[in-house]
């Protein structure tokens, strides 16, 4: 999301609290499911993701949000093939599993898909992700998107992450679960 205010774009703020807008952009590019971008040496192409429905709680009220066939909804998604220095990664995003549309993804060098929909089913769950990893066949898995805080909840997308990291390891295929701060080298 995007707000234009002073004659500034800012960004919602990744780690403030509340939808504060705080984070100014200086090199906006947009780019849609399918579209290909160049941003100096890196492409950058769009892939098809949906996020699962959302349901919003006040009190004793809800309302869940499912997406249509074409729709994206709460903030949107959509996933990321990346490509620089003759490497690939891939990010899913925030989505539910897409078995026809990532048929053609062919072996990326890294995959960062996330794995915290089992509770509430707006993500992939660790099993479907597997199922993913087994389909898309990366050579590095990097699990995302789960036991995070979200509004007035201290986990609101629980994931076994060892669960998810040695089972991708009995596929032969290395996977790292990354901490605050850590990163990894290719």
């Amino acid at each position: 999301m995007v707000q234009e205010t002073n004659e500034k774009r800012l960004l919602l703020g990744p780690r403030d609290r509340g939808l504060t807008f705080t984070t100014e952009i200086k090199n906006l590019h947009t780019i849609a499911p399918y579209e290909t971008i160049d941003v100096g040496k890196i492409e950058v192409t769009g892939i098809k993701t949906a996020h699962g429905p959302l349901t919003m709680k006040l009190g004793p009220f809800s309302k869940t949000v499912k997406p249509g066939p074409n729709e994206r909804i709460g903030w949107g998604s959509i996933g990321f093939e990346i490509r620089m220095s003759k490497k690939v990664l891939v990010n899913l995003g925030d989505t539910l599993i897409h078995r026809d549309e990532w048929k053609t993804m062919n072996s990326p060098d890294v995959l960062m898909i996330p794995i915290g929909g089992r509770s509430v089913h707006n993500t992939m769950d660790e099993n479907e992700a597997l199922e993913a990893v087994k389909m898309i066949k990366p050579r590095l898995v990097i699990p995302c998107h789960y036991n995070c805080a979200g509004l007035h909840r201290k986990n609101a997308n629980p994931a076994d992450d060892k669960y998810f990291h040695d089972e991708v390891k009995k596929l032969g295929i290395d996977c790292i679960i990354l901490g605050i701060n850590d990163s990894v080298e290719l």
